[in-house]
């Protein structure tokens, strides 16, 4: 029967089946919606059963299309995994790359010597703190900011960078408002937060512990965080390394709490197939490398 059946025949149908419209699978796979029509009904044909159900106003799948649509799916992402896998041993990485990223000081350098090592890759770069779900969906990687476990998603997580955190105050707001002592205590006095990334609120610490804090003040920038907590405005949760220094020479001052906050985490996002694609894979590859040597460089300089 596999030899009398194409592979766009099946490659047609699950667009048809995902997008339940000729046009959108043809949109989707770049090819003519007359050709879209014609390989689905040639399988119908050739395996003489009715996958599909049209009419003018809409198309549904039948019994023995969905049986078709759930048995071939992995068999195709499978084999996409294969030849994605394969064109690795070719001399050069190709293909369009669309990225969403914070826009972090290491990470320019890091894209452009990413693109200078594969001149084949095209390269579409949004850098923002924090991308919808729905907006995902049109990129291939995501980078993002997360504290604590992560919501369930269809979306592979890998952990690129963390950052120990610390809740700080300046000397001049603790004047007004003492060092809260639990995180009850932190509830009540003024916090920074971020307006959408991390949800801004609850603060999330570690053993599982959240706090609904009360907040004026809301950015989404760490540095600007950091100098409205300079500035006395309020309690603020900031990476160790950020404020470490400013600590040491008293502008900040260290809050315990009794609780450590969670670590700031810096997750690299793509497609829940087993796999990643090759050029997804590569870019992880360059971004870990690059960012071990960042680091080894700062060890030295220190």
């Amino acid at each position: 029967m596999i030899e009398k059946v194409e592979i766009q025949w099946l490659l047609c149908f699950q667009a048809v089946y995902e997008r339940l419209s000729f046009k959108l699978a043809a949109e989707q796979l770049q090819l003519p919606t007359s050709n879209v029509s014609r390989h689905v009904a040639l399988l119908e044909r050739q395996l003489n059963v009715r996958l599909l159900e049209r009419t003018t106003r809409r198309m549904t799948p039948t019994a023995a299309g969905k049986q078709l649509y759930r048995s071939i799916t992995p068999l195709t992402q499978a084999m996409d995994h294969t030849l994605e896998e394969v064109s690795l041993f070719g001399d050069s990485l190709s293909g369009h790359l669309k990225i969403i990223t914070p826009d972090l000081p290491f990470m320019a350098d890091i894209l452009a010597d990413f693109c200078i090592r594969h001149p084949q890759i095209q390269l579409s770069c949004d850098t923002q703190l924090d991308p919808t779900d729905g907006l995902l969906e049109g990129f291939d990687l995501v980078l993002r900011f997360g504290r604590g476990p992560l919501e369930d998603s269809s979306w592979v997580a890998k952990e690129i960078l963390r950052w120990p955190s610390c809740v700080v105050a300046a000397p001049e707001l603790l004047k007004h408002h003492p060092s809260p002592q639990s995180l009850d205590e932190l509830t009540k006095a003024p916090c920074i937060t971020s307006m959408s990334v991390l949800q801004g609120t609850p603060w999330r610490f570690k053993q599982n512990q959240t706090v609904q804090v009360r907040s004026n003040y809301k950015v989404n920038s760490g540095q600007m965080a950091k100098a409205a907590a300079l500035k006395g405005l309020g309690f603020a949760i900031l990476p160790l390394h950020a404020c470490q220094s400013d600590i040491d020479n008293g502008s900040l001052v260290k809050i315990d709490c009794n609780r450590e906050p969670e670590d700031l985490v810096l997750y690299a996002l793509y497609s829940g197939r087993k796999y990643p694609q090759s050029k997804v894979k590569a870019f992880l590859e360059h971004l870990q490398l690059a960012l071990a040597h960042l680091s080894v460089r700062k060890k030295e300089d220190t």
